[in-house]
């Protein structure tokens, strides 16, 4: 949000979106709001708080569709679902290291074929000159291996947390008085539960 709040100083309009009581917003909001200047659509693929995942491949649609660039925020989502990049119809794509166990302090901007970005950081042709300054080869490393081992135990990683998750929350719900959950029932990631 703070970057959308830069965004504005610099004459940019951005237009937020409210959601649901579960967190998700509404897909025809989404189009709805979609204008003829209207660049870029960013969300967050899975909230990091409430968990509740939205419909990413459907805003990736819309967003392929009216020709905007597509971004999602998916570093609560990497290593806990499958991700199918062809699938989102996403231009750009953010991870970040730490969140399935790699390295902290580096992430990953996956940039789709034929997305043009302008760099942030000039005075170098590291990585196709996107940004100047030599690449920390040891946490790109480190990225990649946690970022294959992670991918490689979604499923096992479903198939044991899901039912603890389901449990744990139908145990809150019936004996603590007055608990609510906070986020979407079922559409959410498997490691989150509550937030107090």
């Amino acid at each position: 949000m703070s970057t959308c709040k830069y965004l504005e100083t610099k004459g940019f309009r951005v237009t937020y979106l409210h959601v649901n009581k579960y967190g998700l917003i509404s897909i025809s909001q989404l189009e709805a709001s979609i204008t003829d200047e209207t660049i870029l659509i960013s969300i967050i693929y899975a909230n990091n708080e409430i968990g509740t995942i939205q419909a990413i491949i459907q805003i990736g649609n819309i967003a392929e569709k009216h020709n905007v660039y597509f971004h999602t925020d998916a570093v609560q989502t990497a290593g806990k679902i499958a991700i199918n990049l062809s699938k989102t119809n996403a231009n750009l794509l953010s991870l970040s290291a730490h969140k399935f166990y790699g390295p902290k302090g580096i992430g990953v901007l996956y940039i789709k074929n034929n997305t043009t970005i302008d760099p942030l950081i000039h005075g170098g042709s590291q990585e196709y000159s996107m940004r100047a300054g030599t690449e920390n080869v040891s946490n790109i490393v480190g990225l990649g291996k946690a970022l294959e081992l992670s991918v490689k135990r979604i499923d096992t990683k479903q198939q044991y947390i899901k039912p603890l998750q389901i449990q744990l929350i139908s145990q809150i719900l019936k004996n603590i008085p007055g608990a609510k959950l906070n986020g979407h029932k079922s559409n959410r990631l498997c490691d989150n539960v509550l937030r107090i």
